[in-house]
C-alpha cells in the first residue's frame, strides 16, 4: 500500500501531473462562469453565419474560392479569437486579481506550468471547435476535402499557441476583468477586418493585402485556407509559418518580460 501511494504521489509531482490537476480545476471554474463559457462555445459558431450572409459568391468565384472554403478558415479564426484569446485573457486576469497565481507560485508549479495548465481548457475547446467547424463546413457548405491537410493542421496548431501567448500579453497590461475586454478589442477588430476572415486576401488590393498578411491571425488563415484548397505553395506556406512563429516568439518574450503575477494597483 505504501509503495502504491508513493508511486501515485510521485506521478502527481511530474510537470504533466501538476498541469493536469490545474487544468481540471480551471475547467471547473470555467464551467461556473456562464458568460465566459457562452463566449467561448457559441460566439465562434454564430459569427460565421453573419459573414456568410455578407459574402459575394460571384466575387469569391473570381478569386477561386467558394462559400465553404471562405467560411472554413474564418470559422477557425473566430474560434481562436473568442474561445482561446478572449477567454484566456479573462482567466489570467481574474486568477491574478484573486491572488490564485501568486499562491500557485509558492508551490511546486513552475511559471510556465501555471500558464499552460490554466490555458489547457480554453485550448481544448478551441481545438475541438476547429474540428467541429471543419466537419460542418464540409457537410453543409460543400467545402470539399482538404488538398494539403498538413498545412491546415499546422495553421491551427500555430494559431492556438500564438493566441494563447497573446492572451497572456494582453492580460499583463489589463488591471481588471473589465479593462481586459477593452484591451483585447484592438487585436480582435484588426483580426476580423484585416486577416481574411471577412474579406479574403485574394480580393484585397495588392498593397493592402501585403500589409494585412503580416497581422497575427493572417498566417493562420493563409495556412488553413491554402491547405484546404490545395493552392498554397511550399514557399508561401513556409513564409506564413515563419510569420506565425515570429509573432509567437515576440509574445513569449513579452510574457517573460511583463507578465504580472500579483494584482495591478
Amino acid at each position: 500500500m505504501s509503495s502504491t501511494t508513493t508511486v501515485g504521489a510521485t506521478a502527481m509531482t511530474t510537470p504533466a501531473g501538476r498541469m493536469l490537476s490545474l487544468a481540471r480545476a480551471e475547467l471547473t471554474l470555467l464551467a461556473r462562469s456562464k458568460g465566459t463559457l457562452f463566449a467561448a462555445l457559441f460566439v465562434p459558431m454564430v459569427l460565421p453565419l453573419s459573414v456568410a450572409s455578407a459574402v459575394d459568391e460571384a466575387e469569391l468565384k473570381e478569386a477561386g474560392l467558394s462559400v465553404g472554403t471562405m467560411l472554413l478558415p474564418s470559422s477557425i479564426g473566430f474560434s481562436l479569437i473568442f474561445a482561446v484569446y478572449g477567454s484566456l485573457i479573462g482567466v489570467f486576469v481574474a486568477r491574478r486579481e484573486e491572488l490564485v497565481l501568486k499562491r500557485l507560485r509558492t508551490g511546486e508549479l513552475r511559471d510556465h506550468e501555471i500558464l499552460l495548465g490554466a490555458a489547457t481548457p480554453a485550448v481544448a475547446i478551441g481545438l475541438a471547435q476547429s474540428v467541429a467547424l471543419c466537419l460542418g463546413c464540409v457537410v453543409f457548405l460543400d467545402a470539399g476535402a482538404p488538398g494539403a491537410v498538413h498545412y491546415a493542421v499546422l495553421g491551427v496548431l500555430l494559431g492556438t499557441v500564438m493566441f494563447g501567448a497573446l492572451a497572456a500579453v494582453t492580460a499583463s497590461f489589463s488591471r481588471t476583468s473589465e479593462t481586459a475586454q477593452v484591451m483585447s478589442m484592438p487585436l480582435i477588430f484588426l483580426s476580423m477586418l484585416g486577416s481574411g476572415l471577412v474579406i479574403p486576401f485574394e480580393v484585397m488590393p495588392d498593397g493592402l493585402a501585403s500589409v494585412a498578411e503580416r497581422l497575427p491571425l493572417s498566417p493562420v488563415i493563409q495556412l488553413v485556407r491554402g491547405g484546404w484548397t490545395g493552392s498554397l505553395s511550399a514557399g508561401d506556406a513556409f513564409d506564413a509559418a515563419v510569420t506565425a512563429v515570429a509573432w509567437t516568439l515576440v509574445a513569449v518574450f513579452a510574457v517573460r518580460r511583463w507578465f504580472r503575477w500579483e494584482p495591478r494597483h
